[in-house]
């Protein structure tokens, strides 16, 4: 095994850790050189740094069965994995307080780095709503913006197809690992998606739509984003969320 694929294991424990999150995982690089040192730490040292007892069951309890899934979806052309320590890591995510540790992208990982708008609304859209964020998106690629969005029904949808159709790029952050499509009906739009641009996720492959996923999803979308353009939110929904991080 090469240095680097041992290098790249060791970010994938950490992100498949139980019971520990993308916060905890930025507090830890804060005071150890590496994941590989993170993961050698034993359990009276976690313990001293403050670490709860699940969350050191969990740093101690990885199940490597995932990782060899992850990797073997890495073997696919157009697959990427990438750590916060990657060149190819989005600076402004980098930003956010609590970065996700990898991300899986399936596409061109080169559009990460460029300048992005994120689109977001309701799924319950009207018929002016959703030709708005069409038309939005639509005009705002032409112009060179990356139109980011999370797939879901409605809003997002809409943008993504305004951006394609103007022969520009798109990135879909989703709620699930790559391996799946939700929503099932956006398989199409995920394949072009993936063709002229890119899927992104923080979730390991086999992650089902677990509803708790959907929030963590949208500070992704914000913080790969220059601003937020919502298109028809309810006051209390994921868009206001993406707009308020």
């Amino acid at each position: 095994m090469s240095v680097d694929t041992q290098s790249l294991r060791d970010w994938l424990m950490l992100c498949h850790a139980p019971q520990v999150g993308s916060a905890t995982i930025s507090f830890l690089l804060s005071h150890f050189q590496s994941p590989k040192e993170i993961l050698n730490a034993g359990r009276e040292t976690l313990s001293a740094m403050g670490l709860p007892g699940p969350s050191i069951d969990g740093l101690l309890s990885i199940d490597e069965k995932a990782i060899e899934d992850d990797l073997k979806w890495l073997e696919q052309d157009q697959a990427h994995i990438i750590t916060l320590e990657d060149e190819r890591y989005p600076p402004l995510l980098k930003e956010i307080p609590d970065p996700p540790v990898v991300l899986f992208v399936f596409g061109e990982p080169a559009l990460l780095l460029e300048p992005q708008l994120a689109m977001v609304g309701s799924r319950h859209h009207s018929p002016a709503g959703k030709d708005t964020a069409h038309d939005f998106a639509h005009h705002l690629a032409g112009l060179g913006l990356v139109i980011t969005s999370g797939m879901a029904q409605g809003i997002d949808a809409a943008s993504h197809r305004g951006a394609l159709e103007a022969g520009g790029k798109t990135i879909a952050i989703t709620g699930t690992g790559l391996d799946r499509v939700y929503p099932a009906r956006h398989k199409d739009l995920a394949h072009q998606i993936a063709e002229n641009g890119a899927l992104v996720s923080e979730f390991p492959i086999g992650v089902p739509p677990l509803a708790a996923n959907f929030p963590r999803r949208n500070r992704i979308i914000s913080g790969l984003s220059l601003g937020v353009l919502v298109v028809e939110a309810a006051v209390k929904s994921g868009s206001l969320i993406t707009a308020r991080l």
